[in-house]
């Protein structure tokens, strides 16, 4: 069974990875996502309207950052599908606090998800895309790469990396056809802030030029056009979503 495109999204049951599952869903695609709990709900839920848009789906439960993990689901997504066109690395985690207070455990665990995650995946990727010559890779970095932020040294350091690893990779796949790119997304409605107190996030949009807050389909558009044909000529470079707040 060979669909038009495969798509895989990490971290893609709920906000921003939800969005773009949902927007890369088009009529003869198939659109898989990871994710990390197999007691949730959310993954089932996100499947269904994945198929309900007309594209083939799949919850696939998966730690991104076990490398040789990465490399055996995805040689068996080639298998199964015949091919693999996108990855967009969403999977992401926080472990928050000021660095004095910041343990070598959570400063390791964020740094090993977000960031190794993203290489492994890349890589294992790389490989079906570099034997067609042709693919789309696309890392989610964040506002806090280039801005810093207070209580996020860990988080921080992984998105701001993921940048280099972007541009890195941009030059090792565009002789093959593989385009590299990165987009950071400022604050947008998600569960996380939806938990923030009021105050802390009229403080945010305060902050914002353009007077809101994002929406995941912001981002999701921007994944969106980096995955599609209109971008071939686009690679190694970071699409800020941010409504202004870093320009």
């Amino acid at each position: 069974m060979v669909a038009e495109k495969v798509i895989l999204v990490t971290g893609g049951t709920r906000g921003i990875g939800r969005a773009i599952a949902l927007a890369m869903a088009s009529e003869g695609r198939a659109v898989l996502i990871t994710h990390q709990n197999p007691a949730s709900p959310v993954a089932a839920e996100t499947v269904d309207l994945l198929r309900a848009k007309g594209a083939e789906a799949e919850a696939l439960l998966w730690p991104v950052e076990d490398g040789a993990l990465a490399t055996a689901k995805t040689a068996e997504i080639v298998k199964k599908y015949g091919r693999l066109d996108v990855l967009v690395n969403n999977a992401g985690v926080t472990r928050d606090n000021i660095s004095l207070r910041l343990s070598d455990e959570d400063f390791d665990r964020v740094l090993r998800v977000n960031l190794f995650g993203a290489f492994a995946m890349a890589r294992a990727a790389a490989k079906p895309m570099l034997k067609a010559r042709a693919g789309r890779i696309i890392n989610m970095t964040s506002v806090v790469a280039f801005t810093g932020n207070p209580g996020q040294a860990n988080y921080a350091a992984s998105k701001g990396a993921i940048v280099s690893l972007t541009k890195t990779l941009a030059l090792e796949y565009a002789s093959r056809g593989i385009t590299v790119n990165a987009v950071a997304p400022g604050f947008v409605n998600t569960d996380l802030t939806a938990s923030l107190p009021e105050a802390a996030v009229e403080a945010f949009r305060g902050r914002i030029p353009l007077g809101r807050l994002g929406e995941p389909g912001d981002v999701a558009a921007a994944v969106a056009f980096l995955a599609s044909d209109e971008a071939a000529y686009i690679t190694g470079q970071t699409i800020h979503v941010n409504g202004g707040l870093y320009m």
